[in-house]
């Protein structure tokens, strides 16, 4: 028998014991050994809970017990998860973790301890909820040299989007709507400004390209800006808006960054809609793998979190590879250099739309006819299009378009 601890018991410390208990035989299979939760770690009192005997409020009792071979961390942040793990590994227990700001900032420094202490420290749960991704990076594409990863990884802001686009409800709506609905959080910042993208970026950028990615060095715009004149005249151009996290090489450095892209009708992205998730990883062997599923929730987090369990149980007495080694701002490339087409809404007229541009197209729908117009351009990188929207042309929206320049 394994003995484990969980550390939180919110929406997914709830899960990850649910799961263990429901699905008990199967996992017990698989690990081949029983896996038993003797602690619950949690400040609050949960006195009506059926799991109230296990709850402890103190982690020494967790930390000075012999019998607990795997911690898992599902408190979230980088305060006390943070202390937690570091305790945990250096005391030769394995941490398995869904917290992708602690992996995103610390995962360098906290697989360096699971490899002295010869235990694991495993978090295929912080990036795409249930969607397995981090294993095949890790494992299936490692005969692969991979050139790009990038897609949709935030199900509140698909869930926004969708509903902007579907329902014609402006983006204050959506997010209530988001909120009630319980896909947003009541301060929704981490996921509508892109740092939640952002973070699990950084973590699969890091696992594909060996080089710890630092979130803070990393360009990203989140939703807040769309509007709906920008759903409908994206839509008449064959195309619909996503929240894109973007990763790739470029020479000898790594391009990385997130914001809303313009996908079109006939990629593989367009129907991934509402709180779904989907994650497109290029390799030069494989070609394109698309990977897509429910990326956040109480039961599909859950059950990334509890294989990754199964996976230290039957890896007790060796390490499982992964890791990848520290780096900074000079392994990056400047994302205003990405070549793209770019979409553009303005309320300049045509004539000096086209003087100043070039060859574009223009949006057949028009929201506002007498004030505003939206155009594709050429293929040119953001320094360039910046230069030629500051001879004055003003931007209301622009967006990149997705695409293989």
């Amino acid at each position: 028998m394994i003995k484990i601890a969980i550390l939180g018991y919110g929406v997914v410390g709830t899960g990850v014991a649910a799961v263990l208990e429901r699905n008990r035989e199967l996992i017990t299979q698989n690990a081949g050994h029983e896996i038993h939760v003797k602690y619950i770690l949690d400040i609050r009192d949960f006195p009506d809970s059926p799991r109230k005997v296990l709850f402890v409020a103190h982690f020494d009792e967790i930390l000075n017990d012999p019998e607990v071979k795997i911690v898992v961390e599902v408190i979230g942040g980088t305060g006390a998860a943070l202390d937690y793990t570091r305790k945990s590994l250096n005391a030769g227990k394995s941490v398995i973790s869904s917290n992708k700001e602690l992996v995103a900032e610390f995962g360098n420094e906290l697989m360096n301890i699971a490899a002295e202490k010869g235990v694991n420290y495993l978090f295929e749960a912080s990036v795409g909820g249930a969607i397995p991704i981090i294993r095949p990076l890790v494992q299936c594409m490692t005969a692969n040299i991979i050139s790009e990863i990038y897609g949709i990884l935030n199900g509140t802001t698909n869930y926004i989007l969708t509903s902007m686009e579907k329902n014609n409800a402006k983006y204050s709506a959506a997010l209530l709507e988001a909120q009630k609905k319980g896909y947003a959080e009541s301060d929704p910042t981490a996921d509508v400004e892109g740092h939640d993208t952002c973070r699990k970026i950084c973590i699969l950028s890091s696992i594909a390209f060996g080089k710890h990615i630092h979130p803070k060095y990393i360009q990203t715009q989140g939703i807040k800006e769309i509007e709906i004149a920008d759903m409908h005249m994206t839509k008449s151009l064959g195309y619909r808006i996503k929240l894109l996290g973007r990763s790739r090489l470029t020479g000898d450095k790594i391009l990385v960054f997130v914001a809303p892209h313009l996908v079109s009708d006939h990629s593989v992205l367009s129907d991934i809609d509402d709180v779904m998730n989907a994650a497109v990883i290029r390799g030069n062997a494989s070609g394109d793998i698309v990977l897509c599923g429910a990326g956040a929730g109480k039961l599909p987090t859950a059950s990334a979190v509890v294989a990754d369990i199964i996976d230290a149980v039957r890896h007790m007495h060796a390490r499982r590879w992964i890791g990848w080694s520290e780096g900074g701002k000079e392994n990056l490339s400047d994302h205003k250099l990405l070549e793209s087409a770019w979409y553009v809404r303005t309320d300049a007229p045509k004539e000096k739309v086209e003087r100043e541009f070039g060859s574009v197209i223009f949006a057949p729908f028009n929201q506002h006819p007498s004030a505003e117009i939206a155009f594709i351009t050429s293929v040119i990188n953001e320094k360039k299009l910046d230069y030629l929207l500051s001879r004055d042309i003003t931007a209301m929206s622009k967006f990149r378009i997705l695409g293989d320049y």
